[in-house]
């Protein structure tokens, strides 16, 4: 295999990878704008805020990885991000918040800018 084909390949899979996380992060949001209409049972609201809470522990995982390619930098400030998404589903599933909407517009912007 030569070097061009290698990274076309390593390319390909970058972009699947993202397109991944798009699908995983649009499931997230689609959950949290149930939530938000008020029409969910307590069963949805708590495997709601579960997912999200997987989700963006997976991606801290991912982001701590020391092999993972992106600069250091960008990797550590959407580690924070990722931390206090987790803070806020674990609030709102324990009910010390009904504000769904950051939550909404926080995947958002991280799913658009993948």
């Amino acid at each position: 295999m030569t070097f061009e084909a290698y990274a076309s390949v390593v390319d390909e899979s970058g972009y699947e990878a993202r397109g991944r996380e798009r699908q995983a992060l649009s499931l997230g949001i689609d959950r949290l704008e149930r939530l938000q209409t008020g029409h969910y049972s307590f069963e949805d609201h708590v495997q709601s805020m579960l997912y999200v809470r997987r989700l963006w522990t997976i991606f801290i995982e991912d982001l701590s990885h020391p092999e993972n390619g992106l600069p250091e930098k960008l990797r550590a400030e959407i580690i924070s991000i990722g931390l206090w998404v987790i803070k806020e589903a674990d609030r709102l599933r324990e009910e010390r918040s009904d504000d769904v909407a950051q939550l909404i517009e926080i995947n958002r912007l991280i799913r658009d800018a993948l």
